[in-house]
């Protein structure tokens, strides 16, 4: 977890994560809304950080840098570091974006580098350009380096030079040709998006996956192709993260391939950015790219109990239709054969992962609440268990508007698998802020949220009988940052 600590809690822009070889991660990352200088961070374990030494400033003045720095990717290049970084200057008036390089010996001190082939530029026959700009200013940023076959490249958030001015965003690509960089027809145009922003690329299984942030319904998407400069295509379904999930990063961590992104609270890009903790990526069967839980949240498990010693639920809304009875093995079955009624139990701790396994045994409904006070205000995850729907809402009272004095809000929705049997296995991780929801061994929500810090967590029915069995609470250790007390202070 991470989060500006000073005057705006929504400082953090575009980021990048990058491993040495000790195993310490760095991020890189934007400083909103002046993007005056790249931020660096240290972190053990990709979730507590702590600042070191920026990393880049802006030019002087007159350079072609002196305006802004934006969004940077850094790879290692021999025995130094490379930063491909974009740059504004301020008499282009931020209708020209260009890309340069900075280097290092060490991560910590850079020097820009941009001499014979760097910086670059939007041009044309490929590109928009000065004179084919209908949008009054061009898009060329987000740069990241590929390596393929022993060839250099960079994917670049650009434009191609025709198409109708709404739909023209597409992944740019620059070849390094004797020592210079030399633009090429676009990697991939999907013919639907003004920018796709942070473009990465990533080979698994001999497939490769194009990953894009889009600023139309603020997701995160992918594309697959047999080969690298092959045409890429979408599956039906291809979001890869959910709304309010942004600029996401791929980076290899040993066996473990993690995406890195920050996240919108409250759905709005002028309020609090938070970078939460890293997810892995995997593809399933169908070739499809998914999203899978931390392999370091196990490394966080500080003590664990079995569903036999949790404490017997309590029902919240006294409803006379509700009844609870322990199964075999331990199991709960809750049920509420009219209306709602939630079932919950005191939390083990702030920071914790729920899992287990949840059937539905009628046509009812049913789900989760979390951080509930004694009313019921909380968060409450909805499980449609007949349409394939997973929806994160805050639901509670609303005192300041007595017309409409309740809140109701969905702030996250994603889709999984219809269950046949109408069973589903669950893995719910809460840590500080940060909420993350993995069905069948997928992640289906991954968010944060700042309204409810209270008391209780379960589950809730309404109509329905469901079945909670082979189910365990672990604690999780505390976050240790200097970051993490100012994230709490905005509850």
């Amino acid at each position: 977890m991470y989060s500006g600590a000073g005057f705006s809690d929504w400082e953090i822009g575009d980021i990048d994560v990058f491993i040495d070889e000790s195993g310490k991660y760095h991020l890189f990352h934007l400083i909103i809304p002046n993007h005056d200088y790249i931020a660096h961070a240290i972190s053990e374990d990709g979730i507590s950080w702590k600042r070191t030494k920026n990393a880049l400033w802006v030019g002087e003045p007159g350079e072609w840098d002196d305006d802004m720095v934006w969004t940077m990717h850094v790879t290692k290049n021999l025995d130094k570091y490379v930063m491909y970084y974009t740059g504004l200057r301020r008499s282009d008036r931020g209708v020209t974006q260009k890309i340069g390089r900075a280097t290092s010996k060490d991560l910590i001190h850079w020097t820009k580098n941009n001499v014979g082939d760097l910086p670059i530029e939007s041009l044309g026959p490929h590109y928009e350009n000065l004179s084919n700009n209908p949008r009054e200013w061009l898009s060329f940023r987000d740069p990241f380096r590929f390596d393929y076959k022993k060839d250099r490249y960079l994917l670049i958030c650009g434009r191609t030079a025709s198409g109708p001015t709404s739909r023209r965003g597409c992944v740019g690509l620059a070849k390094l040709i004797d020592g210079k960089y030399s633009l090429l027809p676009p990697l991939h145009l999907p013919y639907v998006y003004d920018d796709i922003e942070c473009p990465c690329v990533i080979e698994l299984k001999g497939m490769f996956y194009l990953i894009g942030s889009i600023r139309e319904d603020v997701k995160v998407r992918y594309w697959i192709s047999s080969g690298f400069q092959e045409e890429y295509h979408a599956f039906h379904a291809n979001v890869l993260m959910p709304e309010g999930n942004y600029a996401v990063r791929t980076v290899k961590d040993g066996d473990h391939i993690l995406v890195n992104n920050f996240y919108f609270v409250g759905g709005n890009v002028n309020t609090h950015r938070v970078l939460p903790p890293p997810k892995e990526l995997d593809i399933d069967t169908e070739g499809r790219l998914v999203l899978k839980s931390y392999y370091r949240w196990v490394q966080k498990i500080t003590q664990s109990w079995a569903q036999k010693e949790f404490l017997k639920p309590q029902t919240l809304f006294s409803n006379p239709s509700a009844s609870f009875d322990v199964k075999e093995d331990s199991a709960w079955q809750v049920k509420s054969r009219s209306g709602y009624e939630l079932f919950v139990t005191p939390k083990i701790s702030d920071n914790f992962i729920w899992e287990g396994e949840l059937i539905l045994k009628d046509l009812g409904k049913t789900g989760f609440v979390l951080e509930c006070d004694k009313e019921g205000n909380g968060y409450h995850i909805s499980l449609d268990y007949e349409n394939g729907f997973v929806q994160f809402r805050k639901w509670g009272y609303n005192p300041h508007d007595n017309q409409n004095n309740f809140i109701f809000e969905n702030i996250q929705t994603n889709q999984f698998p219809i269950p046949k049997n109408r069973s589903i296995s669950f893995k719910l991780v809460k840590y500080e802020r940060y909420f993350e929801l993995s069905i069948n061994g997928v992640i289906k929500l991954t968010l944060l949220d700042f309204k409810y810090s209270n008391e209780f967590v379960g589950i809730y029915t309404c109509s329905s009988t469901v079945i909670l069995q082979n189910s365990f609470f672990h604690k999780l250790d505390q976050q240790d940052s200097e970051y993490s007390q100012s994230i709490n202070q905005q509850i």
